[in-house]
């Protein structure tokens, strides 16, 4: 393995939003690759709590008009925006695929939630780094609609499970984003004593 190909992966990874896709279709089966692995993240005692629902073509109307319906339905009239509530009808509609990512909650709870959830979203770094791999932009969205029982039930999980956000994929209509990030030392303390 090619530890600088790692490093470079890591670094090459960047959040690019629906409405800066182009409308390049997505093969089926880079999705999937995505998704093997997906399943390949750390898992505490070997739960796999991942969970997805992939909504491609014609399907990701219904996902679009479902997201604004929950958007509208769950905020209170004066914090509602029409620019989000719209955003909301659209986003599913300019990604050519949006996965939705579930948490499956273990039936005995042994593991606790947190590490449930902090599994996932090592599952969806995973993703996010073949994506980008493969030149692919991704977004992980945890809107209000998203993350809600609403959505949970639509993509039917079970009452202690959680959704846990949408995976918007497309392809960048423009060149790859650039991006930087303070210095790590202002986020360290190294304790040797």
């Amino acid at each position: 393995m090619d530890a600088q190909s790692v490093t470079a992966a890591i670094r090459h990874r960047r959040t690019i939003k629906p409405k800066f896709f182009s409308d390049q279709p997505v093969d089926e089966s880079l999705i999937q690759t995505m998704l093997e692995n997906a399943n390949w993240a750390p898992t505490h005692g070997m739960t796999e709590p991942w969970r997805f629902q992939v909504f491609i073509g014609p399907a990701r109307k219904r996902l679009a008009d479902f997201l604004a319906a929950t958007y509208k339905q769950l905020t209170p009239a004066d914090q509602f925006k029409p620019n989000k509530y719209e955003g909301m009808s659209k986003n599913a509609m300019l990604a050519q695929a949006v996965i939705v990512i579930g948490m499956q909650r273990q039936a005995s709870e042994k593991i606790t939630e947190l590490d449930e959830i902090m599994a996932v979203a090592c599952a969806v770094q995973n993703m996010h780094l073949t994506a980008s791999a493969h030149g692919l932009g991704a977004f992980w969205s945890t809107n209000i609609a998203a993350v809600s029982d609403e959505m949970r039930q639509f993509v039917g999980l079970k009452p202690k499970d959680h959704s846990l956000g949408l995976f918007y994929l497309g392809y960048p209509a423009e060149t790859w984003p650039t991006c930087q990030r303070a210095a790590i030392d202002d986020k360290v303390d190294w304790v040797r004593e």
